[in-house]
């Protein structure tokens, strides 16, 4: 019985001193961690994106109104220039008239603004003693009707002599300027007026004479008009509204932003915003408003510190053809290093095992994961702790395993996953001793890559539309003058690329702008 149980603890201690044979036969001859040369992959150069704003102004007619209101002259008068005549003495025809407020009517082919008048025209003058030196009377009728509008007629009440007249005669009728509103390359409105004068028929009855009142005031009136309407040209050309607020936002725009950190594990980044170029659409008008579209292109960049970038006011607006409304595009080139990378990985790899099910006679467990760039592709190393599961002793191996494969951007669900997987044949060998049993995982460990190894960028991606969301809102301005309204609305990624050290996601900002101008500065 003895000898049965010494014989017992003897293969015991053989069994056990070939379990620890083996190990340190594995340990000092199994195939170690040879990963295969990586390809020279270039460095990501500097990025600049183009981001494009655009935003359709609507200025209120009662704004445009206003401003022709403090413009315009109240009232308007004058006198016709009389030669002397050798008949006549103290000839004298005045005139003088009042508008009222102005209205405005809004058309496509242009904004009609339109003012009642009212007011008096004076004719008044004496007759020299003729002693015959009139003649006939028609001369003096023919003379007097070339000076006074070309209409005079004979009255049957005509009086001759030394004795003086004076007659007045009310003064009615509209004046309607048409502006057709176009922009200049600097930044400048030009109005583009054109007026018309429509005065009510009456008749004045002047030293025996009728005269048309229409005929008579309308080329005075006319040259009154026509000067106030030069002077409201120039007061509207000159007028630097347009400049002014291009200048505001333009400010604005050019500066970096913080967009705090996009991962707790990450540093604080910046936006910065350097606009480059203005361009706009000519206005176009319907019932209400003047419509100017104003847009701005600019660089965009995401960077690791605050900036402070330089960005000259363009001494040019590019005058283009109408384009779409209240836009707003700003690409946002988001680096991610790799080490983010590694990390973001493991979290989604570490513990899993392959087959999931354990059918197996080996199952593998993953216990870190890293990941390299290598020319187009990525090199993902999983390092793995493989068990046989069949025998009573329960072998295993820590092996490293290196697997190939493209990372492919998922635009609709904002993910990043790999393609094309591949296991590198320097990895066929590296459960050693395990031999072919253990190798025999390693497919698994293929499909739970192409299932497993995503990274789910919805939370960088939501966390970059809020924070451009925080910088837009300060484009939002509210004032008695104007209002400003800029909303993001989505963030889209739409690119990617990598060097050694960096992923590169791009993402772009959609959102919305208007503005709405109450008042202009009438300086």
């Amino acid at each position: 019985m003895r000898s049965h149980w010494r014989k017992i603890a003897l293969g015991v201690a053989v069994g056990v001193v070939a379990v620890v044979a083996i190990a340190i036969v594995m340990s000092w001859f199994g195939p170690r961690d040879r990963r295969p040369a990586l390809a020279a992959v270039p460095p990501l150069a500097p990025v600049t994106r183009s981001s494009t704003i655009i935003v359709p102004v609507a200025i209120a007619q009662t704004a445009i109104r206003d401003v022709v209101e403090k413009a315009a002259p109240r009232e308007l008068s004058g006198k016709a220039e009389i030669p002397s005549l050798p008949f006549v003495s103290d000839a004298d025809i005045s005139w003088s008239v009042s508008r009222g407020p102005f209205t405005l009517s809004g058309r496509p082919e242009g904004l009609s603004i339109s003012t009642a008048l009212s007011g008096s025209m004076r004719a008044s003058g004496r007759f020299a003693d003729s002693s015959g030196l009139l003649g006939q009377s028609g001369d003096l009728q023919g003379l007097l009707g070339n000076l006074l509008g070309g209409n005079a007629a004979p009255s049957p009440n005509q009086q001759q002599g030394g004795k003086g007249q004076e007659h007045r005669v009310d003064v009615r009728g509209t004046v309607t300027l048409v502006a057709r509103p176009s922009l200049l390359p600097d930044w400048r409105v030009e109005p583009n007026l054109t007026s018309q004068v429509t005065l009510a028929d009456a008749s004045l009855s002047v030293m025996g004479m009728k005269l048309s009142v229409p005929d008579s005031i309308r080329p005075l009136l006319d040259r009154a008009i026509n000067e106030q309407v030069s002077l409201l040209q120039a007061t509207v050309r000159n007028n630097p509204f347009v400049e002014a607020a291009a200048r505001n936002e333009w400010a604005k725009m050019c500066r970096s932003v913080s967009l705090g950190a996009l991962d707790p594990q990450m540093p604080d980044l910046w936006l910065e915003l350097r606009p480059t170029r203005a361009f706009a659409a000519n206005p176009r008008i319907d019932e209400r408003s003047v419509f100017l579209t104003v847009g701005v292109q600019a660089d965009a960049r995401i960077v690791p510190n605050e900036t402070k970038p330089e960005c000259p006011f363009p001494a040019q607006l590019d005058i283009v053809q109408q384009m779409q409304q209240g836009r707003v595009s700003i690409a946002l080139p988001i680096d991610i290093p790799f080490t983010e990378i590694n990390r973001l990985m493991e979290a989604q790899l570490k513990g899993k095992t392959f087959p999931e099910d354990k059918s197996g006679a080996f199952v593998a467990t993953i216990k870190s994961v890293s990941v390299a760039a290598s020319g187009d592709r990525l090199l993902i190393s999983v390092a793995v702790r493989a068990n046989e599961t069949k025998s009573w002793f329960g072998f295993g191996a820590d092996a490293t395993i290196h697997v190939w494969g493209r990372p492919i951007l998922d635009p609709a669900r904002q993910m990043l996953r790999l393609g094309d997987i591949s296991l590198d044949v320097e990895s066929q060998a590296a459960f050693g001793t395990l031999g072919a049993a253990a190798r025999a995982a390693l497919p698994y460990l293929e499909q739970t890559l192409s299932d497993k190894a995503v990274i789910d960028l919805v939370p960088l991606a939501q966390d970059a539309r809020n924070n451009v969301a925080k910088a837009m809102a300060d484009f939002t301005k509210r004032t008695d003058s104007i209002r400003v309204d800029a909303e993001v609305t989505d963030l889209r990624l739409v690119g990617l690329e990598f060097d050694a050290k960096t992923l590169r996601v791009v993402g772009e900002a959609d959102g919305t702008v208007r503005a709405a101008v109450m008042k202009l500065d009438d300086k």
